[in-house]
């Protein structure tokens, strides 16, 4: 199967057959593609061209485009829809799917949608699954799963499980409840293909089976994902009864959520963002970051002022302040960066103390040769020692300050349950650049003997 690939001769296509009211040929064209190709092409319309296509084709395509459109682009088409239109697209949905798309309706329509609804149980799962706060596990489940009691037989547990497996796109696991459908483990498919037809399930069933609470967090549910290589995990809530499940493509969009959020926060970026935001909206996201490297930028140039009269006798050190600025920055966001990553990945092995030590000598050993190399280059330049040794001790005391600050701070804002993403980008930038400007200065003032 050759990749869909969008191309604007193939927008301008569909806009025409659009505009032409063409519906059978429109439709010919659409329902081959899969329904994220489908929701790559809409989101280039315009809204009224959008919502033509959404009415147009059927429900049980739109319904998975819907999810994947860009959020604006599925806010204004669902403006155009009624109430009754938008319950036909949710009844196609999964309940977490469904449950996503009513929580971003305005409150005032939301009833109305719910009432709309055919599948009475299928609208009470969704208000069920409103009530959890969305970045929590109970907010990332569906309640369509296989469960099965412990005191059935084998034979009862087969008929069941055929029944709800009607509801269920995939059946990753079958779990097993008790009377009062507290999560007692989980079902070998094998184990119920092999075993007499009058057995007991609480007889076969495998009691071991990794659970999630409904309050935990998204990013817990991903690691443990992650470690156990699950694609889905059961919910439970307070009181151990089975919930719902989480498959993992709801982990996926958890992941790459994450990694946008922390790759912005790392640009010095302090909103959720995109590219085709209002410029208010972007600057309000930039600024406060930007404002903070112009206090540094001020910073900077204020300790030089304060050695003005050393730059005016010794020159050649104004010359290579951005190189000890740059040097301070690098070996501070290197740092940080492989901090963040080790603590988002649950990589980091050993007490802070221990992780300073290493990170310290690392930062003495690239140091030091890098001033080697520094202090042979500005003695064969200048032909003065003195002034190439102290640059040199200078870059080996910043390159360690900057291991230590990009290293510390991580980890201490972990420790304070704040996201230590942020510590990877101008916080720590700006930070080294102040600390190293003075450093280098104040160990040149030595040195130098001035």
């Amino acid at each position: 199967m050759t990749p869909f690939k969008l191309t604007e001769e193939l927008v301008t296509e569909i806009e025409q057959l659009i505009e032409n009211q063409r519906d059978t040929d429109l439709v010919a064209l659409m329902e081959d593609l899969h329904y994220a190709d489908v929701a790559e092409i809409i989101d280039e319309l315009d809204e009224d061209e959008a919502t033509y296509i959404i009415k147009l084709l059927e429900s049980d395509k739109t319904s998975d485009v819907l999810t994947e459109l860009d959020d604006d682009v599925r806010e204004g088409i669902l403006g155009n829809l009624s109430a009754k239109e938008i319950a036909e697209e949710l009844g196609e949905l999964d309940t977490d799917d469904a449950a996503d798309i009513v929580g971003e309706l305005p409150n005032d329509i939301i009833q109305e949608v719910i009432s709309e609804i055919q599948d009475r149980e299928h609208a009470r799962d969704i208000v069920d699954l409103l009530r959890y706060d969305e970045y929590t596990a109970g907010g990332l489940m569906a309640k369509e799963l296989v469960k099965v009691k412990e005191d059935w037989n084998v034979l009862t547990c087969v008929k069941e499980m055929r029944a709800q497996a009607e509801n269920v796109t995939r059946v990753h696991s079958i779990y097993v409840v008790d009377a009062e459908d507290k999560l007692m483990g989980r079902l070998s498919l094998k184990d119920l293909l092999t075993t007499s037809t009058t057995t007991h399930i609480k007889d076969i069933y495998i009691p071991k089976v990794d659970r999630v609470g409904v309050n935990e967090k998204p990013e817990e549910v991903a690691k443990i994902m992650s470690k156990y290589d699950l694609e889905a995990i059961p919910v439970v809530d307070e009181i151990g009864r089975l919930v719902g499940r989480i498959t993992i493509d709801d982990i996926v969009d958890v992941i790459r959520e994450e990694a946008d959020k922390d790759y912005q926060m790392a640009a010095g970026i302090s909103q959720d963002v995109e590219a085709d935001d209002s410029i208010w909206q972007l600057t309000r996201a930039r600024l406060p970051w930007l404002f903070l490297g112009l206090i540094g930028g001020v910073g900077a140039a204020a300790i030089m002022g304060g050695f003005e009269e050393m730059i005016s006798k010794h020159a050649i050190l104004f010359f290579f302040t951005p190189l000890i600025a740059a040097m301070a920055g690098n070996v501070g966001v290197q740092s940080s960066a492989i901090i963040v990553q080790g603590l988002a990945n649950d990589d980091l092995k050993g007490s802070v103390g221990n992780r300073l030590i290493k990170e310290m000598l690392l930062a003495l050993m690239n140091g030091t040769l890098l001033a080697a190399a520094l202090l042979l280059f500005t003695w064969l330049w200048k032909g003065d020692f003195l002034t190439a040794l102290a640059i040199s001790l200078s870059l080996i005391a910043v390159i360690l300050v900057a291991g230590f600050i990009g290293t510390f701070i991580p980890l201490f804002l972990h420790k304070r349950n704040i996201d230590p993403a942020i510590a990877t980008g101008p916080f720590i930038t700006t930070s080294n650049d102040i600390f190293g400007i003075l450093i280098y200065f104040w160990i040149a003032k030595v040195v130098l003997g001035i």
